[in-house]
């Protein structure tokens, strides 16, 4: 399975933030959506997301040759700032959302099963999710996701403010899911798209562009590519 974007575009107003994207994604790989903030990356989300609508362009899936629109349960969109049903408890949001996807959820398990792939304890699972910290709503983010099993996962900086054990503990978690399916993770901090992506893309000037991850070894062109982030935000 390939997911595949061409000529896609987005400006506000007088500002072009996306520029004639063209890229092809394949499935069982984490690909490391790199860019300053304010580069576009959420914007590119929200127009695959169709959450925004694109000035340009099209995007869809390709499987066994034959190519298909992108449908809104393909998608799966993990949001920087954790969006939950804080009047919900946690057991109350997961079997609300097992509910209305009965039928759909592929070799479901019971709640606590779910609850303990995401490492939440026993004695938070029936708290307030307004009570949650931010590492626990972005797991529950994830977790919907991972029973929702979508074929292209939108991961929007999820881990940058998280704590350093539930930033690894998502990283182990988005490494076990990415069989069979396409994962693309944006983020600012280039040595967490080096930790765990298996390709890495630049965002730069509406474009993307492909870095070879054996080049960032390489300390000058690691400095050319900091430059060239630099140089955009003060276009």
């Amino acid at each position: 399975m390939t997911f595949t974007i061409e000529h896609l575009s987005k400006h506000f107003e007088k500002k072009e933030v996306l520029r004639d994207i063209n890229f092809t994604f394949e499935e069982g790989k984490i690909y490391g959506l790199l860019g300053r903030n304010g580069a576009g990356k959420t914007t590119l989300f929200n127009c695959l997301n169709r959450d925004i609508k694109a000035d340009g362009g099209s995007f869809y899936l390709e499987e066994n040759g034959v190519r298909r629109e992108v449908k809104a349960e393909d998608i799966g969109y993990v949001l920087s700032t954790p969006s939950v049903p804080e009047f919900l408890t946690g057991r109350e949001f997961l079997k609300f959302f097992l509910d209305i996807n009965e039928g759909s959820v592929q070799n479901p398990k019971s709640i606590d099963a779910y609850f303990d792939e995401v490492s939440i304890a026993p004695e938070d699972r029936d708290k307030l999710l307004k009570d949650y910290s931010h590492g626990m709503k972005n797991k529950m983010q994830m977790l919907v996701n991972i029973i929702a099993q979508p074929n292209i996962l939108l991961l929007d900086e999820p881990l940058t403010s998280l704590d350093v054990v539930v930033a690894e503990e998502m990283k182990q978690l988005l490494r076990s899911l990415k069989r069979d399916r396409i994962t693309i993770f944006s983020t600012h901090i280039m040595d967490l798209a080096l930790d765990l992506c298996d390709e890495i893309v630049l965002l730069s000037h509406g474009e993307l562009e492909v870095v070879e991850k054996s080049n960032l070894d390489n300390q000058e062109f690691k400095e050319k590519i900091i430059a060239a982030l630099r140089e955009e935000n003060h276009v």
